[in-house]
């Protein structure tokens, strides 16, 4: 298992970016990477809510972890501080026991020079993805995510 962070600087503020991580319908436009779809089945967004989220391939004869085509991961918010940072603990759900461990992402806003720097910090990714696809598509979510609250800010 490996711990990765990435970083985007963000022009909206903490409180926009904030309200991103906790809204389904945001999530579902920004936390997918590019050549992908998103379906949340389950978002309370909120310390101790639930969440059980699909992200599938759109190209013919991609692999997912769970099955087909698709990658589903459930869980809850540990921690989420308004501005500042949501903790998010999450699984695969999967029969690869490579892929069962649970993961958690810690997302953290500083406030900058005209907007927000982002931090996403994942920890306890299973060996078998690999940090490169991994580092790849939270930047393309983050771009989303910049898009997404920036266009709503501006």
């Amino acid at each position: 298992m490996y711990t990765m962070t990435v970083s985007r600087h963000i022009g909206a503020s903490p409180d926009a970016v904030y309200r991103a991580l906790l809204d389904a319908e945001a999530v579902a436009a920004w936390r997918v990477p590019d050549g992908m779809t998103c379906t949340v089945h389950e978002f309370e967004g909120r310390q101790g809510g639930a969440f059980r989220i699909s992200l599938t391939y759109e190209s013919a004869g991609a692999a997912g972890k769970t099955s087909g085509a698709t990658d589903t991961y459930y869980g809850h918010f540990v921690e989420v501080v308004p501005g500042e940072k949501v903790v998010e603990r999450l699984r695969f759900v999967t029969d690869d026991p490579g892929l069962a461990d649970e993961m958690t992402m810690t997302t953290t806003l500083t406030p900058a020079d005209g907007g927000t720097d982002v931090a996403i910090t994942h920890e306890g990714i299973p060996d078998s993805v690999p940090a490169a696809d991994n580092e790849t598509g939270t930047r393309m979510a983050l771009d989303k995510l910049a898009r997404w609250t920036e266009t709503a800010t501006a």
